[in-house]
């Protein structure tokens, strides 16, 4: 008799002498049916604080443009991806939380009642689906091409392969315009209640967010195929787009680990390895933006004892060793722990019309200038963190708008409204080559990353086809471009489209 077999004998013996004894690897303490609505609420903290984290671990997109540095262990800030084996944190949280989100459709799927019923609970479907999408997106913006079809197949598929992405971005547009026409015809019907963290099961705000967030994949393809880019962009204004003083955001709590990820890098770990960039503050000051108090603190830089002289002052981005007390830091409401995590907003909305007008595209359903558009957006995101948009702002030699000067117009004033949202500032930056960054020292422009490295460990674990994946890319490097940025950056990019 196999030994397995034996202690499976002796269980089953020991279970009928004594009611009182557990069965092996039973944990008392642990639920074993557990709700959808539970599931859910975790799925979605963790799906979208996956986004927004900045752990220097997991999520360095901040630091891949720009937006802040470090002041110390500067290794991520310097592109040194192997140390802390940065790619496996993200990529094995990203499969983790859609495994997650799998299993809230697992719970529900079969569920039925009457058809108010049945719309409410395929409405609950289409959220969790919105959110699949986003987490998926971002791993292709992050990678290129990523486990998709065979992902998630558990013990029964231990080396997935790796679809292509631009398949991938093919499919889940599709998938959005399933879940926005499933929104449109439940309107009426709720979803999610208080396990929906972002939108408390509010119907209309979710179709919102999913037509925005099929306009931002939409337009990435504009360089690449203008056509497909134009379809889904008025597929997405049909629908809805998020509308003035609306986005979508995570509201924090103050109980940890439900916090906002900057509070949780410093306040309860009293540390202090981060601070703004001197590519955005410098930028900023020069500008004399409004933003920049609802942005960053003032340092004080005076030479002379009991004169202060206060400034915007950042880290020499990728330097090795910074003073945190040399530098200006987080603005005052960024570490608390409610403040929201942000994924999309209608300033980014804005600045997308305003692109595509600006290349020309045909939209029945879009109407406005590229100039109107474009001040749109800046004046969405002023109102956005709090600050009064001065009018001469706009006629800034370097914000006045001009068509000769379009692409770098819009891919300087949208990186900089989406300050504090790294993904987006780091695509927006591969998309229009616009701001010119700021190479470490000791390195050159050509060292700034378009991607992440696949993850070190993939290789070994699915090593063929890890090998068919980085071919299929064009190698597994840093500067390999994904399929929608067609021109890598340059410290003298094009300025219009």
């Amino acid at each position: 008799m196999k030994m397995k077999n034996i202690y499976l004998l002796i269980l089953v013996l020991g279970v009928l002498v004594s009611s009182c004894e557990l069965p092996d690897n039973v944990d008392p303490k642990s639920a074993t049916d557990v709700p959808a609505e539970t599931v859910m609420a975790n799925a979605v903290r963790n799906s979208l604080n996956l986004i927004d984290d900045m752990g220097q671990n997991t999520n360095i997109s901040r630091m891949m443009c720009q937006y802040i540095g470090m002041t110390q262990y500067t290794d991520p800030s310097r592109y040194v991806f192997d140390v802390r084996q940065i790619p496996d944190g993200y990529w094995n949280t990203a499969y983790l939380v859609l495994q997650d989100l799998k299993e809230v459709k697992a719970l529900i799927q079969d569920l039925t009642g009457s058809e108010s019923f049945n719309r409410m609970n395929a409405n609950r479907m289409a959220i969790v689906d919105i959110l699949e999408v986003l987490t998926y997106q971002n791993l292709v913006d992050i990678f290129g091409n990523v486990p998709y079809t065979d992902a998630l197949g558990g013990f029964d598929v231990k080396t997935p392969v790796y679809d292509d992405q631009t398949a991938i971005y093919t499919d889940l547009q599709a998938r959005l315009s399933t879940s926005i026409a499933t929104l449109t015809a439940g309107a009426a019907d709720g979803s999610w209640g208080t396990e929906d963290l972002v939108f408390q099961g509010d119907v209309a705000m979710w179709k919102k967010t999913a037509a925005t967030i099929k306009a931002r994949m939409g337009m990435r393809l504009a360089d690449v195929d203008m056509t497909t880019a134009q379809a889904e962009l008025t597929a997405a204004i049909n629908a809805g787009l998020l509308e003035a003083g609306e986005s979508f955001q995570l509201p924090w709590t103050s109980v940890t680990p439900h916090t906002n990820t900057i509070y949780a890098q410093f306040v309860p770990t009293a540390r202090n390895d981060y601070g703004p960039a001197n590519t955005i503050i410098d930028m900023m000051n020069d500008l004399g933006d409004a933003r920049l108090p609802a942005y960053f603190t003032q340092v004080d830089t005076s030479t002379e004892v009991g004169v202060p002289k206060l400034a915007y002052v950042g880290i020499e981005y990728g330097a090795t060793t910074v003073a945190y007390t040399s530098i200006s830091h987080f603005s005052d409401a960024m570490f608390e722990p409610n403040f929201p995590a942000t994924f999309a907003c209608n300033a980014e909305v804005e600045f997308m019309l305003a692109e595509a007008v600006a290349r020309g595209m045909s939209i029945a359903p879009l109407t406005g200038t590229a100039q109107e558009h474009y001040e749109a957006g800046i004046a969405e995101s002023h109102d956005f963190w709090g600050v009064t948009l001065d009018p001469a702002y706009l006629a800034l030699p370097d914000v006045a708008w001009d068509d000769a000067r379009n692409k770098e117009l819009i891919g300087t004033q949208k990186w900089l409204a989406q300050y504090n949202r790294g993904q987006e500032g780091w695509a927006t930056w591969r998309i229009f080559d616009w701001p010119v960054l700021n190479a470490p020292p000791d390195m050159s422009y050509e060292d700034i990353p378009y991607r992440y490295p696949y993850p070190y460990n993939e290789p070994d674990l699915n090593g063929e086809n890890y090998t068919s994946a980085a071919a299929a890319i064009g190698g597994d490097d840093v500067r390999t471009l994904l399929f929608w940025d067609e021109v890598g950056g340059t410290p003298t990019p094009s300025p219009a489209f």
